[in-house]
């Protein structure tokens, strides 16, 4: 992580009833916070398609 990755931003993100719950069970399961769970997931999602691209 660069330093400037460290100030993070914050942002109003809606979800429906049902993604929240399966994410917030999914976080329990990995230990991690709703909020460290998404960031966690959209972070991997970025890697992935940064691979892709390299391709």
């Amino acid at each position: 992580m660069e330093p400037k990755d460290k100030e993070k931003k914050q942002i109003l993100l809606r979800l429906s009833p049902s993604l929240w719950k399966e994410l917030a069970a999914w976080a329990e399961d990995d230990f991690r916070s709703i909020n460290g769970q998404i960031e966690y997931l959209l972070s991997e999602s970025v890697k992935k398609r940064k691979g892709e691209k390299d391709k």
